[in-house]
């Protein structure tokens, strides 16, 4: 972590122009935009623009930057500056359908225009309307994207089909590492902390090594803000309370600035009752979170550096199923009542008790020709589960009413460096390396792991350029990885295991602008991921889930191979696009129910057969009237065993959604704000392995109202969604609940704002 001051001390003593990024953002008819949001992307700087729409980012480093613009109602912009100095009057149109000009994670630099990965991302407004304590579920409405569930509080991403350890989700471009093998541990963030979340679809190795099999996930924070002066300060409070779960939050924001130093503050509180849906209220699905942030930057001519503290946390409530003879449901059977539902009278059951902490350090450092990036993250992740006497087994079971069936601590220590180039006629460069070191710690009763130490590194380099209406990209990437589990002789590992793996992994992708704004995208890419330590050494009970794990010591890495293509338009007032891909992954790991039983727990195995994804994602968007927009996405995903045609579990069955949004300056009694309808389209699963449960398909629809008035130089905002509006009775497929009990009913979700 001596990298990043190093740097900062060696360039603050070389002298370097001052530069001043000054200018006006306003709509199409030349009126102020206050609020907006102006960023520098390069060197994660921002502010807001004054009443009279102005902005000033002072003391930039001299060369070309880009610049980003957002205001709630308008497209974002973004445009690429030679010199990052005046920009004169930033115009934005009204915005006619959600396009983000800009993308990071794709290329780890930010790129305007197309990029040849399949990439989606989801504002700053979407974030506001669509938050929970699921990152997953707040996702779920992109293309190619979808989420399994454990009932509101536990969402994993799925991401053309894979999910856990095959995508890779970042906390401003830092990986996460937590035991994502686990069906109950998501993500440990909170889309409330971010400004927006970039999404790429498909194989990314190359930029982030092991376990970007199927794609990532970057969840990206807003810049600290910029001093309008020698000090300032702000804040703002958000509440919001859903019906189907009594579930009630409060978000509460400070932030500021003084010289060149600038400041966050973020707590976010959440608290949810058990899950109601139409048959019943599920017993033991409540939860309670705290998640928040604390952040600190200094912005100088030599460049930016940032340090973060972030946490994540809370106790999430589990449907204990009640052995194999309650999982068989049929829905077609009139009047059944749900297992979840009989079983009511119940008190207590297994728990899960979560804690995430993470401290990132990171710089920003231009220089002649070149622009050093260095990040660095300690992570200390801490995973338990309690049960209630009755839900426990014998032999763990102490004295009392409770008792700890597994305690898992997972330490790492991550960095990257990277350097990005531009040199003049050979379009844009980025050499990197990155290394990762972690300590698991099995501290429970139950050992469902091994103490182990995992040591990694690797070192890529990526490329692209423009050749007139071409765009290509390349890259190519090494990494070594170790792993050391100690001895345990009650997961039958009677002396130390060492393992090592060496993979190479690259891509390739272009873009061809067409004429008439249709383009055609092809790529490729060879991705790889190491076991996890669950899946080499569990040996043991998950109560929660009903289950009983073995892992196998023999298993290879996997290696993937993706093959994608596409078609996309933007016209005037409308845009589609249309991608297919094949994804061939040699040595896939499949846990799988088996036939055997452990103290009346069925017996999952892992084992490991080569497998093929195929898949197409379609999504299209059409401004009918000025203030109506008509939105579609349709996505599908087949997974079957290569040789064998056998099908894989839990890949999602086709779904389609059509939305429209009414949206308009002036609504009666509304103000600016909008009027939303979406219908969610989803089929039943007829490609399910054998013994898994697939329910009927089902509709579901949303509905949405929202405005926001601004007032004494403050923006109120209020949002009322109504999912699931019909109370439709349902079981989604990917919702690990959905042999007990059915999935949420009709949930009202109020959300008021102010300053944020």
């Amino acid at each position: 972590m001596i990298i990043i001051p190093i740097l900062a001390a060696l360039l603050a003593a070389a002298p370097a122009a001052d530069d001043t990024l000054r200018g006006q953002v306003a709509d199409a008819a030349g009126r102020p935009v206050a609020g907006a949001q102006v960023s520098v992307l390069e060197l994660q700087r921002g502010t807001r623009t004054l009443r009279d729409g102005s902005f000033l980012i002072g003391g930039l480093p001299p060369g070309p930057c880009t610049v980003r613009v957002a205001a709630s109602g308008y497209a974002v912009l973004a445009r690429r500056l030679d010199h990052c100095g005046a920009a004169g009057t930033l115009t934005l149109a009204e915005r006619s359908f959600e396009l983000e000009p800009v993308a990071v994670t794709a290329t780890r630099s930010p790129q305007v225009a197309p990029v040849p990965l399949p990439a989606s991302t989801l504002g700053p407004e979407r974030l506001r309307r669509e938050h929970s304590v699921s990152l997953a579920r707040t996702l779920a409405t992109l293309p190619g994207v979808r989420a399994i569930t454990t009932g509101e509080q536990v969402g994993k991403p799925v991401i053309r089909g894979l999910f856990g350890a095959r995508v890779a989700v970042l906390a401003d471009g830092l990986r996460l590492e937590d035991y994502s093998w686990s069906d109950e541990d998501a993500p440990s963030v909170d889309a409330r902390l971010a400004e927006r979340v970039e999404v790429v679809r498909g194989p990314a190795s190359l930029l982030y090594g092991s376990d970007a099999v199927g794609g990532v996930v970057n969840v990206i924070p807003e810049p600290l803000p910029e001093a309008r002066g020698p000090l300032f300060a702000r804040g703002g409070v958000e509440t919001y309370f859903a019906s189907g779960n009594l579930e009630g939050g409060l978000v509460a924001r400070a932030e500021g600035a003084a010289a060149s130093l600038g400041w966050r503050a973020t707590v976010i509180g959440r608290l949810g009752q058990d899950v109601h849906t139409p048959n019943g209220e599920i017993p033991n699905t409540g939860f309670g979170a705290v998640n928040g942030e604390l952040a600190v930057g200094a912005s100088r001519s030599w460049g930016t550096l940032a340090l973060r503290y972030q946490r994540y946390g809370g106790e999430f409530k589990l449907l204990e199923a009640e052995g194999p003879a309650d999982a068989v449901v049929d829905d077609r059977v009139a009047g059944r009542r749900d297992v979840s539902i009989a079983q009511e009278e119940e008190e207590g059951g297994p728990e899960r008790k979560l804690s995430d902490d993470r401290l990132q350090l990171s710089g920003n450092f231009p220089l002649p020709g070149v622009r050093i990036e260095a990040r660095a993250q300690l992570q200390r992740h801490v995973l338990q589960e309690v049960a209630d006497e009755a839900g426990a087994i014998p032999e763990v079971t102490a004295a009392g009413a409770e008792t700890v069936q597994f305690d898992l601590l997972l330490n790492t220590f991550t960095a990257d460096l990277l350097a990005h180039l531009a040199p003049a006629g050979f379009g844009q460069a980025t050499l990197g390396v990155s290394g990762l070191a972690q300590m698991n710690d099995s501290r429970g009763p139950e050992p469902l792991v091994p103490d182990a130490s995992i040591r990694s590194g690797g070192a890529f380099a990526v490329w692209q350029n423009d050749f007139g209406p071409l765009r290509l990209l390349a890259g190519a990437r090494v990494d070594h990885r170790s792993l050391t589990a100690r001895d345990n002789p009650e997961l039958n590992l009677p002396s130390d295991d060492k393992r090592d793996w060496t993979a190479a992994s690259w891509n390739a992708g272009a873009v061809l602008g067409v004429g008439r704004g249709l383009a055609l995208t092809a790529g490729v890419g060879r991705s790889w991921r190491a076991p996890t330590l669950f899946e080499l050494y569990a040996n043991g009970p998950r109560i929660g889930e009903a289950r009983y794990d073995v892992g196998d010591r023999t298993l290879r890495e996997e290696q993937g191979l993706e093959i994608d293509g596409g078609v996309r338009w933007t016209g005037p007032g409308a845009r589609a696009e249309v991608s297919v891909f094949r994804n061939a992954i040699d040595d896939f790991i499949v846990t799988a129910p088996t036939g055997e039983f452990v103290g009346g727990l069925r017996v999952f195995r892992t084992t490991q057969a080569d497998a093929l994804l195929r898949g197409v994602e379609a999504q299209a968007e059409v401004r009918v009237l000025p203030p109506l927009t008509l939105r579609g996405v349709f996505d599908y995903v087949r997974g079957t065993e290569r040789g064998s045609g056998d099908d894989l579990a839990l890949i999602p069955p086709a779904r389609g959604r059509a939305e429209a949004e009414y949206r308009a300056g002036s609504i009666p009694l509304l103000g600016d704000g909008y009027l939303s309808a979406a219908v969610d389209l989803v089929a039943k699963q007829t490609h399910a392995v054998e013994d898994e449960f697939a329910p009927s398909g089902y509709a579901l629809l949303d509905l949405g109202v929202g405005t926001q008035r601004r007032a004494a130089g403050r923006t109120l905002r209020i949002d009322l969604q109504v999912h699931n509006a019909l109370d439709a009775a349902y079981r989604d497929f990917l919702s690990r609940y959905k042999e007990f009990a059915l999935n949420p009913g009709r949930s009202l979700v109020l959300r008021l704002a102010t300053g944020i």
